[in-house]
């Protein structure tokens, strides 16, 4: 009965399966991008934070996307597994993968949470948050509230794409819609009413990612096609390692993201020390609250290429495993087509507006310098949008055929090698 009912997958038309998995799937993962950009924009407007509350959610971003690498390499894999063996008839390897991806999300969401406790200040510093005191501050703040729903953070995330695979993208994005919503809704309150400064911000974040983590439970226990036991919650050595490699793609392109803003941080703490201007103390903390906000607007477009190469693993998924390579090859074409489309115009819109792009982070409250640095990063930053938008893209296709090891070593390359690497060098030679 559950290959059946999944089994539209190998016949509906590729455009409209693309339409039905990949908006609900961008969505999803727009909304998940907004919970620390909506935070930044609340922040940034309010005049007792203003840069420095920008710069400290720009040093704890990328922990909050640690995390997000792991759940997503979780449920990404899961995701393509439970597709790949829906495709085969192999219902009972599908429930397997499900059952030890709730597990394994489980275990790494407890155990990163009290890492992050436990080596705080260390782990602060790391990413660049002693760039002066006022920001070290306002990074503990917020870091220790958001470390308190790591797990809730990691299980919602984790089980989103389990949601899809299952045949529920329009769940799987209200789950998500609703944690951002009470997000949108309590950030206001907490940060311009009860004045909570840092702590405003990431207690509005835990409570919305509280409800997505619920929702998810909910589902769970009501799936429609792969319907777990608690026989299925033992973790499975083979299952585990084959779910978590269809996953590694996902992990390696977000925890690059981390290894890339600490190298960036970093670079930006020890070049901006020799500026003339943000060589000073009170403006020390404008260069990393500026790249913090590109790198959002950078991850804005991110999840919408994201977003549809991850709606199709299901499709493509299904579709090798049932042999349909000419499906497989169609879709990737449209896929391929409509992430170049994406990259062209948000290149057009960061070339040419990037006055009004910085202006929605609390760009009146601050200097001059703040406003030129701005726009200067945003062009320069983000002007291979295109090229960014169709890797990514291949990426996750090759992943969701089931090529884990290609996709893994493109991906490593890109990520680590240029993404790292060029951070740490290309500033000894471009000096001013």
């Amino acid at each position: 009965m559950e290959q059946s009912t999944n089994s539209f997958l190998g016949h509906q038309p590729v455009g409209r399966l693309m339409r039905k998995y990949a908006v609900p799937c961008i969505i999803s993962l727009l909304v998940g991008a907004l919970y620390n950009i909506v935070d930044q924009i609340f922040i940034a407007n309010a005049s007792y934070l203003g840069s420095y509350g920008n710069a400290a959610n720009t040093v704890v971003f990328p922990l909050t996307v640690i995390a997000l690498a792991i759940a997503v390499m979780i449920g990404d894999g899961c995701c393509a597994f439970v597709s790949l063996s829906l495709g085969k008839r192999e219902s009972d390897k599908a429930r397997k993968s499900v059952g030890n991806s709730i597990i394994l999300t489980v275990i790494c969401g407890v155990m990163l949470c009290a890492l992050y406790l436990i080596f705080s200040d260390s782990i602060i510093s790391m990413f660049g948050g002693r760039v002066n005191p006022e920001t070290f501050r306002h990074s503990k703040e917020y870091f220790f509230y958001i470390t308190l729903g790591i797990p809730f953070y990691m299980f919602g995330q984790a089980m989103n794409p389990v949601i899809r695979a299952d045949g529920s993208p329009k769940f799987a994005m209200f789950s998500t819609l609703a944690g951002a919503l009470i997000n949108l809704i309590l950030d206001p309150i907490f940060i311009f009413g009860f004045k909570w400064g840092m702590m405003g911000a990431a207690v509005a974040t835990v409570i919305g990612q509280v409800a997505t983590a619920v929702l998810a439970i909910w589902y769970l226990l009501n799936m429609k096609l792969v319907k777990p036991s608690r026989h299925d919650l033992k973790l499975d050595s083979i299952i585990a390692r084959k779910t978590l490699a269809l996953g590694i793609t996902s992990f390696l392109s977000q925890i690059a993201l981390v290894a890339a803003m600490a190298a960036i941080n970093n670079m930006i703490r020890k070049y901006g020390a020799m500026d003339a201007v943000f060589g000073q103390e009170q403006y020390a903390q404008i260069p990393m609250a500026v790249v913090g906000i590109v790198m959002k607007f950078f991850q804005i477009v991110i999840s919408i290429v994201v977003g549809m190469a991850a709606g199709c693993i299901p499709i493509v998924g299904f579709n090798m495993g049932a042999g349909l390579k000419g499906r497989v090859r169609e879709l990737f074409t449209r896929l391929l087509t409509a992430e170049a489309s994406v990259g062209a115009l948000a290149l057009i819109i960061v070339e040419l507006f990037p006055r009004q792009l910085i202006g929605i982070f609390g760009a009146a409250n601050e200097s001059s310098y703040y406003t030129d640095f701005a726009m200067h990063a945003f062009r320069i930053y983000l002007c291979m949008m295109i090229f960014a938008c169709v890797n990514k893209a291949c990426f996750i296709f090759l992943q969701s055929m089931g090529k884990a090891a290609e996709s893994t070593i493109l991906s490593m390359i890109r990520e680590i090698v240029f993404g790292v690497g060029f951070a740490l060098v290309l500033p000894i030679f471009f000096r001013a």
